[in-house]
């Protein structure tokens, strides 16, 4: 995926953000782009090389697969240079308990050893889980901030939600 470059950063203390993200049915992607907005941040949207089907039911078997087997769906593409970011943000839907297995890509994809790491989940009734546990173990030498929750249907009317989240993370004046 290309990568989509962000306006000013004002609000953010000098730093650069990232945000990136893997989103199958859009409430992740939702909850995305209100950070880009609400940031000014460089956007990566993280999509498998072999998209996942399009019936609900048959996905969330691929996705048990593929957990259940270790596996990192390969993403298209990588950040080309990750060093510039000071905060990646990254999005995922709650699969089986855990990231999609393609943020996992992303993650194993990029060296995030001393930046700030600041999750998000959109979920359908688990909450997040263990997904930011799992984030946190496939990028050990990287600070993480706390993380936001939202249930997949309220993702497209949460960005106030997401703004406070924000100002309390320090991400946002």
């Amino acid at each position: 995926m290309a990568l989509t470059i962000g306006a000013a950063q004002a609000q953010t203390g000098g730093r650069k953000i990232l945000v990136a993200w893997y989103s199958w049915g859009g409430n992740t992607e939702a909850v995305g782009k209100f950070i880009q907005q609400l940031t000014g941040a460089d956007v990566f949207v993280i999509e498998p090389v072999e998209p996942y089907s399009s019936d609900y039911r048959t996905c969330t078997e691929e996705a048990k697969a593929e957990i259940n087997a270790g596996r990192a769906r390969a993403i298209k593409g990588n950040v080309p240079d990750i060093g510039q970011y000071d905060v990646v943000v990254v999005g995922t839907p709650n699969w089986w308990s855990t990231m999609a297995p393609p943020v996992l890509s992303f993650l194993n994809g990029h060296d995030l050893a001393g930046k700030t790491v600041v999750p998000f989940v959109t979920h359908g009734g688990g909450r997040e889980a263990r997904c930011f546990s799992d984030m946190e173990r496939a990028a050990p030498d990287a600070e993480f901030l706390r993380g936001f929750v939202v249930p997949g249907n309220r993702a497209n009317g949460c960005k106030a939600e997401v703004e406070r989240w924000l100002k309390e993370t320090g991400l946002i004046g």
